[in-house]
């Protein structure tokens, strides 16, 4: 086996990477820690277990407007031909979805995802919009709140309200406001030790703070995602990340909040599926990015 190309995700707080070899994923999975050296020796191993040549490297960085840290270049250096080539996180789960996952065929899609951030690709006529500057797709910075705030000029709109931080945010915003948890007495006052996780098994044992946060999480992707739909008038729209996670909880209300807001030309055209590739949708993008 020889002209492999590796991905690595670094987008979300477990980093995972993929192998591809003309048109197969020969190996995929998660790294130990999302740092440098065991990225580097998680790498060393693959490809060695691969038994074939890396001719490239490519890293999922977390949005388009990212470029791969200097020390963890330096750790992959020598893995692939030349320096480690940098693709943002939505456009590499874009990719991979159609080339292996529920858009597979599919020309024009948009793919949407949260985690640690929040990321999204559009491909039209299969080819990743990146726009003028590089930037194309940096959905966290969508503007769905008139309210002016530290959080949203540093982090952007979007993400400060529904990326994981944001989700525990707004959770312990209501807590602090009174309205009464179970997800709250379990950790006994230490918010620190609340994940977006704790929420959204919340939700499903019934706890009313936990459902309210979760809706609205639903309402502003449904928000989000009908504005893509409007711009780029997808065929699909692909979900992944905690949404493909909790699906259960929030496919439906997405799909009802998207259709509120489509004009109605629109309404029933475009799917809305979680992915299939779930959170290896990044790294085996990434590498069939540059196979």
């Amino acid at each position: 086996m020889s002209d492999l190309t590796l991905g690595i995700d670094i987008s979300d707080l477990i980093a995972r990477l993929a192998i591809v070899g003309g048109d197969e994923v020969l190996m995929q999975g998660v790294i130990a820690a999302n740092r440098p050296g065991p990225i580097k020796d998680a790498a060393k191993k693959a490809v060695s277990n691969a038994k074939g040549k890396v001719e490239v490297v490519a890293v999922a960085v977390p949005s388009a407007a990212d470029s791969i840290p200097a020390d963890l270049a330096e750790a992959l250096a020598g893995i692939g031909r030349g320096a480690p080539r940098a693709i943002g996180a939505g456009h590499a789960a874009a990719i991979g979805e159609q080339w292996r996952g529920v858009a597979r065929g599919v020309k024009h899609m948009v793919s949407f995802s949260i985690a640690e951030h929040v990321t999204a690709g559009v491909l039209i006529d299969g080819t990743p919009l990146r726009g003028a500057h590089g930037l194309g797709s940096s959905v966290g910075w969508l503007a769905l709140n008139p309210v002016e705030r530290e959080d949203y000029r540093r982090l952007g709109g979007l993400e400060a309200e529904i990326a994981s931080a944001g989700i525990v945010r707004r959770f312990v915003w209501r807590v602090k406001s009174g309205d009464q948890s179970r997800v709250a007495d379990q950790v006994k006052g230490d918010f620190s030790k609340v994940a977006a996780a704790d929420i959204l098994q919340g939700a499903r044992s019934g706890d009313g703070v936990s459902i309210a946060v979760v809706r609205d999480t639903a309402k502003y992707i449904g928000m989000a995602v009908a504005n893509l739909v409007t711009i780029f008038d997808p065929e699909l729209v692909v979900l992944g990340g905690i949404i493909a996670s909790s699906g259960d909880l929030m496919l439906e209300p997405i799909r009802l909040e998207i259709s509120r807001r489509l004009m109605p030309q629109q309404n029933g055209k475009v799917r809305v599926e979680l992915s299939s590739l779930g959170d290896d949708a990044v790294a085996i993008g990434a590498a069939h990015a540059y196979a």
